[in-house]
């Protein structure tokens, strides 16, 4: 399914601090959105010093939600502290929005993030990646929904292909090039296009619930593999060119 990068200026232009970036998260960056799906955007905005260093401190985190032609857009972004906290922790979620390659907005300081990124990336992002299909597997299993279903499988992968070379790679179809993933995949994800809450039951082809199990703990398997294997290290590099990025953009 193509997705076109929507034009965001307006709403750019209207948001109550600088932002420093948004892109495209959710089952767009994923490579299996619905028909139905609203779009996910992510970003930074920068608070100014007055909205730190006094007893008033400005917003974190900032939501907006609206509707246009029909679809739903959803925009959070965290102010660019908080941010880089999570991004020097293995938070793969915030890792993928900062190299999402949907940019809806950007900076030259987004660049910059952009380029001390390679840095943060570690082994612990493993844990991440597993945890998350764990979750999302668990929700699975409670609904039978298509979605936490591929979001399982797509972690998983992500997850392997990041300890194996250090890059990140969200979109499911790719990762299923790439990796020789579970082959019943692609069926999945054409099902899924027709409806964002379609379940599993409702499709005549469908895998059992035996095989997507043992292919669930053969990805998990696989990496807790990659993760002992990998050259990725320990702890992230560019903690001090984030901290010299934050108080420039902070002080400037």
């Amino acid at each position: 399914m193509t997705f076109e990068v929507p034009d965001l200026r307006e709403v750019v232009a209207e948001q109550p601090n600088r932002l420093l970036f948004a892109t495209v998260s959710g089952a767009h960056l994923y490579g299996f959105p619905s028909r139905d799906s609203d779009v996910d955007l992510r970003g930074v905005h920068v608070l100014g010093v007055e909205e730190v260093v006094g007893l008033r401190h400005g917003p974190e985190t900032l939501e907006r939600t609206w509707w246009r032609a029909g679809v739903e857009l959803d925009l959070v972004t965290h102010d660019v502290l908080k941010f880089v906290r999570l991004l020097l922790r293995p938070n793969g979620y915030v890792l993928e929005q900062l190299l999402s390659p949907l940019v809806v907005h950007t900076t030259p300081e987004h660049a910059r993030m952009v380029e001390l990124a390679a840095g943060c990336v570690t082994s612990r992002h493993a844990h991440h990646y597993r945890g998350f299909a764990t979750t999302q597997w668990r929700l699975f299993e409670r609904t039978g929904e298509l979605k936490p279903l591929l979001y399982t499988f797509r972690a998983l992968l992500t997850g392997v292909h990041l300890m194996r070379t250090g890059r990140v790679l969200a979109d499911l179809p790719e990762l299923l090039d790439e990796l020789d993933g579970p082959d019943h995949l692609p069926g999945l994800i054409e099902a899924k296009a027709l409806g964002e809450h379609r379940s599993l039951d409702e499709l005549s082809a469908r895998p059992d619930t035996a095989r997507l199990e043992r292919d669930v703990e053969h990805w998990h398997g696989v990496l807790a593999r990659a993760r002992e294997e990998s050259a990725l290290p320990e702890h992230p590099s560019t903690e001090d060119g984030l901290n010299d990025l934050v108080l420039r953009l902070r002080l400037g």
